[in-house]
Parts: C-alpha cells; sequence; structure tokens
C-alpha cells in the first residue's frame, strides 16, 4: 500500500486545471494502473446483471462499481474546484470522455507540435546516429500516447 500511497502523491502535486489535461491523465493512469483500476477508464460501467444472474456475474459488476468509485475519488480529488463541482455527478469512465471533449483541442495542438518536430528534425553531420533514432523514436512515442490518452 506504500506504493500505492507514493503513487498518488503524483495526483496532489499535480492537480487538473485544465491547460494541464495531458499530464494530469498520464499521472492518473499511472496511478490507476499502480492500483489495479486503469481498466475502468476505458470500460464503461456494465448495466446491472439481471435478478437471476449467476453469482460469479454478480460479484463481477460489484467489484467494477467499486473500483469506478474509487478512480472516480482519486480523479475528482485531484481536480481543481470548478471541475470537482462540474463531475461530481459522473463515473470515472464518463469524467475522462467529457474531459477528453473539452480539452481535444490541446491534445491536437500538442499532437501538429511533435509531428511538426519531428517531421523537421533533420541529423546533423558527425553526430551520433543511435542519438538520432533515440531523438526520433522519443517524438513517435510521444505520438502514440497522444493518440493513445485520447
Amino acid at each position: 500500500m506504500s506504493s500505492s500511497v507514493n503513487l498518488r502523491s503524483l495526483m496532489d502535486t499535480n492537480k487538473l486545471t485544465g491547460p494541464n489535461f495531458l499530464d494530469w491523465l498520464r499521472n492518473l493512469r499511472i496511478v490507476l494502473r499502480s492500483e489495479e483500476l486503469g481498466y475502468v477508464l476505458d470500460v464503461p460501467l456494465p448495466d446491472p446483471p439481471a435478478v437471476d444472474a449467476s453469482d460469479e456475474d454478480q460479484k463481477a459488476y460489484r467489484k467494477h462499481l467499486k473500483d469506478s468509485d474509487m478512480a472516480t475519488c482519486i480523479m475528482l480529488a485531484s481536480m481543481s474546484p470548478e471541475l470537482q463541482k462540474q463531475h461530481e455527478s459522473m463515473d470515472a469512465n464518463t469524467i475522462v470522455f467529457h474531459l477528453r471533449e473539452i480539452f481535444d483541442e490541446q491534445a491536437q495542438s500538442e499532437r501538429f507540435k511533435t509531428s511538426r518536430i519531428l517531421f523537421t528534425t533533420k541529423m546533423t553531420p558527425g553526430s551520433s546516429a543511435v542519438q538520432y533514432a533515440l531523438k526520433i523514436n522519443g517524438y513517435i512515442e510521444r505520438l502514440v500516447i497522444l493518440v493513445f490518452l485520447l
């Protein structure tokens, strides 16, 4: 539990204010993954199981509901008060969907800037091919992350 407490401190020091959405979402995914809750951001909360559903289905639903509630609390606690008020009645998956809609323009801009740098970066004569490849790979990985986050 001590490692998750330390990782949760990422969310305390990097509260979502708006302009930092991508960094906040990256940190949130790290924290939720460390607590085995990351799936709630990608998998919507299922409908409640039927009354005659198996115990396994009932248990899986309750676990997802509990995990979503925990993720929602972590998310809300790491937002500015204004954003908390806007999202306090939503579950974790819905919050991320809504925030993506709000901040998609920011991500598009960052993807554009990273793409522009990637496509204009040239290896300087006499420099290391390995260093150049690492730099290019870093830009590509950043683009993958930006697409994955949104």
